[in-house]
C-alpha cells in the first residue's frame, strides 16, 4: 500500500476580490516526482506555497504525514516547515558571506543539531550533487547551476518528508537546467526522496511519474 504524504482537499484561496484556488484536490505519495503545471495566473505557485505551509488557505484541508497542519499557530508551523519540508525556489537564496557547506547546513543548526553531525550529513548531500570540491567555496565563487545544487543540498539536510520546488530550473540555462532534472530523479532513486515541482518546463514535467494541470484555478489534468 502507497504511503500518502502529502493530502490536500478542497483548497480554496482568494487575494481579495480574485479567487485563485477553486476546491483543488492534491494527493503525493512517497517517492513520486509529481510535476505542478499550468499558464501564469493558473495557481500553481500559490498551491505549492500552501501545501508546503508558507500561505494559509481559506477553506480546506492539508494534511502532511497525517498531520493536519492547519491547526497549527505560526511557530509550530515554522518547526513544522524546518523538520518535513525542503524548498527550492528559483533563485537559490544561498546567503553570500557563507560557503557551500554552510549554507547546506544552515536548516540543520536551526533545527538544533550537533555542528558535527550536520557537516557530516551536508558534506555527504554536496557529494551526492558533485560538489564535494566546492565546499569551501562562497556563492559568488559558484556558477549558476553549483548554486542550485547547493540549494537543493540544502533543501535535503533535515531528511524532510517531501521537497518543493517552485521554478527550480527557471534561471539556469539549458545545459544546466537539464541536468537539475536527471538530479531529483537520481535523489529520488538514491534517497526515495519525494518531490513536487512546479515548473514551466515542460520537458521536466514530462520526466515526472505524474502531472498535474491547473487552469484557472481548478485541476484540469
Amino acid at each position: 500500500m502507497k504511503e500518502t504524504i502529502i493530502n490536500a482537499t478542497d483548497i480554496h484561496k482568494s487575494y481579495g476580490k480574485l479567487k485563485v484556488l477553486k476546491g483543488v484536490d492534491l494527493q503525493v505519495n512517497k517517492g513520486e516526482v509529481v510535476s505542478i503545471a499550468g499558464v501564469s495566473g493558473a495557481g500553481k505557485t500559490t498551491l505549492l506555497h500552501i501545501i508546503g505551509t508558507l500561505d494559509r488557505c481559506d477553506k480546506g484541508i492539508v494534511e502532511i504525514e497525517g498531520v493536519d497542519v492547519l491547526k497549527y499557530n505560526d511557530r509550530q508551523l515554522s518547526d513544522f516547515r524546518n523538520k518535513y519540508i525542503g524548498f527550492v525556489f528559483q533563485f537559490h537564496h544561498l546567503l553570500p558571506e557563507f560557503t557551500a557547506l554552510e549554507n547546506v547546513c544552515i536548516p540543520a543548526f536551526i533545527a538544533r543539531k550537533p555542528k558535527k553531525e550536520a557537516e557530516k550529513e551536508a558534506k555527504k548531500l554536496l557529494g551526492l550533487m558533485g560538489l564535494s570540491e566546492r565546499e569551501e567555496h562562497k556563492p559568488g565563487e559558484l556558477s549558476g547551476g553549483e548554486q542550485q545544487r547547493v540549494a537543493v543540498a540544502r533543501a535535503l539536510i533535515n531528511n524532510p518528508a517531501v521537497v518543493l520546488a517552485d521554478e527550480p530550473s527557471g534561471n539556469l540555462d539549458s545545459e544546466n537546467s537539464e541536468e537539475l532534472h536527471k538530479l531529483f530523479f537520481s535523489l529520488r532513486k538514491e534517497l526515495y526522496q519525494t518531490f513536487v515541482i512546479v515548473t514551466h518546463n515542460k520537458e521536466l514535467a514530462r520526466m515526472a511519474d505524474r502531472i498535474i494541470t491547473l487552469h484557472d484555478g481548478h485541476v484540469v489534468k
